[in-house]
């Protein structure tokens, strides 16, 4: 297959790293412009969702596209009623893109076989599976070095023997980028309502000395 990848280099370097692409062509550019492809790879749609009209334009190619912090509908609204039934939302937030199986809130089952690769099917929603378990942790790792009941290397250590986990909260927020972090706690919390996902202060702090 012929591939364009477009997005942000980091994700890029992670998933050129992690997954195989023997076999296929890749095209990376910063701007989906030349759709005269097989597939795109969108790492970070769910930051440009004006770039789902060119997509729209092109049903016949299909997208695996970063979509944690939106959703199908909020990203259908860049389309003038066009059918997005192509674009398939995954978890491709820095940090996850190495992890052996892909999370894709649908089954594409023919373009997963073509590229080899492992993915999970999951029901679409927003944050998804994974980053919005890993988030709240992160985000009750912060709650808890606010109240200064531990230290964040103690917390680390804590969860890392305690679960098993191969890093601990805040190890995991400096490889997914406190950006990522607040802005995934955010969406979800304005999509349910649930205060589990509330930003804690001190997260906030940092990410908007960060902006």
């Amino acid at each position: 297959m012929q591939i364009l990848i477009t997005g942000d280099l980091l994700r890029w370097e992670e998933l050129r790293n992690s997954k195989d692409f023997e076999g296929h062509q890749v095209f990376t550019a910063p701007e989906p412009t030349d759709l005269s492809v097989d597939l795109v790879i969108d790492l970070s749609l769910d930051e440009h969702p004006e770039r789902a009209a060119v997509y729209a334009a092109y049903p016949q190619v299909p997208v695996l596209a970063c979509l944690v912090k939106i959703t199908a509908a909020e990203l259908q609204q860049y389309t003038a009623g066009s059918s997005i039934d192509h674009i398939y939302g995954c978890n491709l937030l820095p940090g996850f893109i190495s992890m052996p199986t892909l999370e894709i809130a649908a089954n594409p089952e023919a373009l997963m076989q073509q590229l080899g690769w492992i993915y999970e099917s999951i029901t679409p929603t927003i944050g998804m599976v994974t980053p919005r378990v890993i988030c709240m942790i992160i985000n009750e790792a912060y709650f808890t070095a606010e109240e200064g009941t531990a230290s964040r290397e103690d917390i680390d250590i804590s969860m890392k023997l305690g679960t098993n986990y191969p890093m601990g909260p805040f190890e995991w927020s400096r490889k997914i980028g406190i950006r990522h972090v607040y802005e995934v706690l955010q969406a979800v919390y304005l999509g349910t309502g649930n205060e589990r996902y509330k930003v804690c202060s001190l997260l906030q702090q940092e990410y908007e000395a960060q902006k």
